[in-house]
């Protein structure tokens, strides 16, 4: 069965970590009621939107500077609160997906003291690359920003998926444009060619990319849409940053494959199933929608933003967003209400800028007054709980991820594309 590594691999970590700690007497703390940034009582006006992307970043730039080495890496730990912090327990896992959304997120305000924080992240991703135990340019699902730190690479997520493999890419690539320098474009370039020689599938219609690999070298043989949307993205930039053709032809694959896998009634199905052609059609994942139409650009995918919208939305207590998949319609995503509230506005049909602004402002109040929240990140879901539909929860706890998407929303700024293309 085919799914999202970036939403399932990295859970496994999580559970095997629970289940050590509910051992020794562990259980989540209870939910509590969000703070305002000066911490004073939730309520009031809507928060204003300049003033909440500004404590966004102050969030992210806490998370970066508490975990560095006296060599300039950082990396912030990807979730904080709530589930994942106990008096006995805390989970200070860094999922490389949720850092290169960080690396962006930071270039696309770009003052100096971002560009710094990103190049700081940025060649954090390239030391774990450099010094990965198999050293083939591959990097792993999530690293322990305390070996970080220490100066060491200590990997906690070993799987090498292709969709994180992806994002670090992209990271990499953003980070060559923005700087100039070219070691980025060295690492995007080596994360591209382990994606080619590991994953291309040129054999089984529809022709494109699998899942990647797990620890012990076994390929995963399914498909992912939305890894082959992030592939078509980076390699798409690749083009763009050598201009080798090679790169544009292997993107145009990979956009191939996701267009396969659009249904009549305009929603993209995950992918396939285990024998990489076979339709895999349930669950159906809100980020197969939305980033089938950041990272292509197609015009044919405002069907799948509108089957979200008719299919997808939910609504918990103040929070309306929209969730995971149609498993669990119960709970907002607010990293998903980022990366459609930045699709809506890309589109800009009728109608569209209201209904993304609506969903910023959710996020914005979810920001002072949802469980867990400290008044400037983002949590993951509006509540405990929600039942991503790929075996594993998501819990209302402090994300950089969601952080980081409502920053490129607020800024019109499309991970998968370069600035001014």
């Amino acid at each position: 069965m085919s799914g999202s590594s970036r939403r399932s691999a990295p859970w496994i970590v999580v559970a095997a970590l629970v289940a050590a700690a509910v051992l020794v007497g562990a259980a989540p703390a209870a939910l509590g009621a969000g703070r305002t940034a000066d911490g004073s009582a939730p309520g009031g006006g809507a928060p204003d939107a300049a003033q909440s992307v500004a404590l966004a970043y102050e969030f992210l730039d806490a998370r970066v500077d508490e975990f560095c080495d006296g060599a300039g890496h950082c990396l912030p730990r990807s979730y904080q609160g709530g589930f994942f912090t106990t008096p006995t327990w805390d989970f200070t896992p860094s999922f490389v997906y949720d850092d290169a959304l960080v690396v962006i997120a930071y270039t696309a305000r770009g003052l100096p003291d971002d560009l710094r924080r990103a190049r700081a992240i940025g060649d954090t991703l390239l030391f774990v690359q450099e010094n990965d135990p198999i050293g083939d340019g591959r990097t792993r699902a999530s690293y322990e920003p305390h070996g970080i730190r220490q100066g060491r690479v200590e990997i906690t997520g070993p799987g090498s998926f292709t969709g994180n493999q992806a994002w670090v890419g992209l990271a990499l690539a953003r980070l060559a444009h923005a700087t100039g320098d070219p070691k980025y474009l060295d690492g995007a370039l080596r994360v591209g060619q382990w994606i080619q020689d590991n994953t291309a599938d040129m054999v089984r219609a529809p022709y494109g990319y699998t899942g990647g690999q797990l620890e012990d070298g076994t390929s995963l043989t399914w498909k992912s849409t939305e890894h082959n949307s992030d592939i078509a993205g980076f390699f798409t930039q690749l083009a763009q940053l050598t201009g080798d053709a090679v790169w544009a032809e292997r993107a145009a694959v990979a956009a191939d494959f996701v267009a396969a896998m659009q249904s009549a009634d305009g929603h993209v199905n995950t992918g396939t199933g285990l024998d990489g052609s076979t339709i895999n059609t349930r669950p159906i994942p809100l980020d197969g929608q939305t980033w089938s139409a950041l990272a292509t650009g197609d015009p044919r995918y405002g069907a799948a933003l509108d089957w979200t919208l008719a299919n997808l939305m939910a609504t918990d207590g103040p929070y309306t967003g929209p969730s995971i998949s149609e498993v669990d319609v119960s709970k907002a995503w607010f990293e998903g209400s980022g990366h459609l509230a930045l699709a809506l506005r890309l589109r800009d049909g009728a109608g569209d800028a209201d209904r993304a602004e609506a969903l910023l402002s959710s996020i914005r109040l979810a920001q002072r007054d949802a469980p867990n929240g400290d008044g400037k990140g983002i949590v993951a879901t509006s509540n405990d709980g929600l039942d991503s539909g790929f075996g594993d929860l998501y819990y209302a706890s402090l994300h950089t991820g969601a952080t980081a998407w409502y920053l490129l929303a607020a800024a019109g700024s499309n991970p998968f594309t370069l600035p001014g293309d």
